[in-house]
């Protein structure tokens, strides 16, 4: 067991994140570039048998290996190295650490058999990500917090919900699970929190753009993507998935076509793609798991190479407004080029990875005859043309700008990292069996026949339509747009300063109330018993003496009487 642990994935990139304090120069850039390499080596190298452990009584599997756990792991170790190699020339020590930490979390999840190992690793990866998010600066300082609070909450969810099932079950086992008692919807919960389904969605949104030109890119892969891969393994067929996955969709859908910074609009494309693969784990047939499998692993790079994009023009112009930007591809061609094969493969065209992937969720929600699930997300997968694949490339790289920016293609290592994620759009595209041999069921799939391309096309045509006739709708414009984190950012906030005035103004009435009594009490004993009161002045002999005879007779008569 020892030894596996200790070549397991994600020990080495603890190992790198801890080398990366010590080292400098080139010596930091060969970690930077080695450590994921070497783990995207190791992923192929762990055992199919599991790993397991004993912990106070419980059989704790900290390394399982299956087709689904190999296809995630490998995915992952290749982001984290296009991820590393975009950030190449990045200073800070934390940030580059941080997402070496968060990478191994994301494999520790991948190849966790039992829940109390996901949940450290679980942990892990929410520690570091909001380290990421903080060192996008000081601006970043409030998504980070707001991000910290979210992933806390849904850790302590998640916690509680363990805790539940192994007391109940005995086992800490990760196996399937069905929503049928109140650990598994806590569990469930907790997952969906990472996920970046309703109502704590806006945290993507809030705190992926908050971060630096490169952390965003390892903020992207990962925890939206672990949370999928657990779902898959904890909650397949669960039909309240597809659901949530269609209210994630369309949402997406809808913020992204409104906002103005690039950086936002790709966080709510994030959330956008997510639904579709919740979705899919809700549909939970073979097809449709395969079709998540496919379509996570494809989103996985597209999405990163999206970013970098956002990156590259945040790092070369120090802007990220749509409204400030514009006819960039002039100054920035690998970069506008990079972004069109981006856009391509999030609009799902042909020969593109976006294209056999995500076709595989809809046919199942077809075979399956969810009309209710299979409309909406063909609407999504139009709609994502018209944000991403129309919207985000034209706006960015070829409209007019309002004034001119000088800007250049980013730096050698930069470009490389963008090229590398679009080669493997493409190459996963034309050639999906590569792919698809490593999906979780033997399921027979072919994408490319005539009347699957020729819907597509018409898809997207109509798309681009649509684009054409509504682009001054679509124009960026300044502003911002509110989320469902208004509620507890803004409104929360003012109903507490309201609680507060409220309170304080009954405090000071009840004081004030109490003061005036007391005032009151006090005046009247002065003025009886104080120095000229009737009972505390002082009386002259003759007038105590007569009072004194008077109540003498007066008390002898009565007793004589009686």
């Amino acid at each position: 067991m020892t030894t596996s642990l200790f070549a397991s994935p994600a020990t080495v990139l603890l190992a790198g994140a801890l080398a990366l304090i010590f080292t400098r120069g080139m010596m930091r850039k060969a970690v930077l570039l080695a450590v994921p390499l070497l783990a995207l080596v190791l992923v192929w190298q762990v055992p199919t048998d599991s790993v397991t452990a004993n912990y106070l009584g419980y059989a704790l599997i900290p390394i399982r290996a299956d087709a689904l756990a190999l296809l995630f792991g490998a995915v992952f170790a290749l982001a984290a190295f296009l991820g590393a190699l975009f950030a190449l020339d990045r200073t800070s020590t934390l940030e580059l650490s941080s997402a070496f930490v968060y990478a191994a979390g994301a494999l520790g999840v991948v190849f966790a058999g039992d829940w109390i190992t996901l949940f450290v690793w679980w942990e892990i990866m929410a520690i570091a990500s909001t380290l990421i998010v903080v060192c996008g600066g000081e601006k970043a300082h409030g998504p980070a917090f707001r991000y910290a609070l979210v992933h806390f909450l849904g850790g302590v969810l998640l916690m509680a919900g363990i805790a539940g099932e192994i007391a109940m079950s005995g086992s800490a086992t990760i196996t399937s699970l069905k929503p049928d008692s109140w650990p598994r919807w806590l569990i469930l919960a907790g997952l969906l929190v990472n996920a970046g389904a309703p109502p704590f969605w806006a945290w993507v949104s809030d705190a992926y753009p908050a971060s630096s030109w490169s952390g965003m890119v390892f903020l992207s892969v990962f925890t939206t993507k672990a949370a999928a891969y657990v779902l898959m393994r904890a909650f397949p067929g669960v039909e309240i998935l597809v659901w949530i996955g269609l209210v994630m969709a369309i949402y997406g859908l809808v913020y992204a076509a409104l906002e103005n910074d690039i950086r936002r609009l790709l966080a709510f494309a994030i959330v956008s793609q997510m639904g579709i693969k919740v979705a899919g784990i809700g549909i939970g047939t073979p097809l449709a798991l395969n079709g998540v499998a496919a379509h996570a692993a494809a989103a996985v790079i597209y999405t990163a190479l999206l970013v970098m994009v956002a990156g590259s023009v945040l790092r070369q112009t120090g802007k990220t407004r749509l409204s400030e930007l514009g006819s960039l591809a002039h100054t920035m061609p690998l970069t506008a080029f990079a972004c069109m094969i981006g856009a391509l493969s999030i609009a799902a065209f042909p020969l593109t990875s976006g294209f056999v992937s995500k076709s595989m969720i809809i046919d199942a929600a077809a075979k399956q005859h969810l009309a209710g699930a299979w409309i909406p997300l063909m609407a999504a997968s139009a709609g994502v043309v018209l944000h991403a694949g129309l919207r985000l490339p034209w706006f960015l790289f070829f409209a007019a700008p309002r004034q001119r920016i000088m800007a250049s293609d980013p730096p050698q290592s930069m470009r490389i990292a963008m090229a590398l994620a679009a080669v493997l759009c493409v190459v996963i595209g034309i050639v999906p069996d590569g792919l698809y041999v490593m999906l979780p069921h033997q399921v027979a799939y072919v994408p490319y026949t005539a009347s699957h391309v020729l819907v597509q096309l018409q898809l997207l045509a109509f798309a681009v339509l649509v684009f054409y006739l509504m682009r001054e709708w679509l124009k960026p414009q300044p502003g911002i747009t509110l989320d469902l984190d208004w509620i507890y950012r803004h409104l929360g906030a003012r109903l507490a300063r309201g609680f507060d005035d409220l309170t304080a103004g009954a405090w000071t009435r009840l004081v004030s109330g109490i003061n005036g009594k007391a005032t009151k009490l006090h005046e009247l004993l002065v003025t009886h018993h104080g120095p000229a009161g009737t009972f505390g002045r002082t009386w002259p002999t003759g007038t105590m003496a007569f009072w004194t005879t008077f109540l003498l007779g007066a008390f002898l008569l009565i007793a004589a009487m009686g």
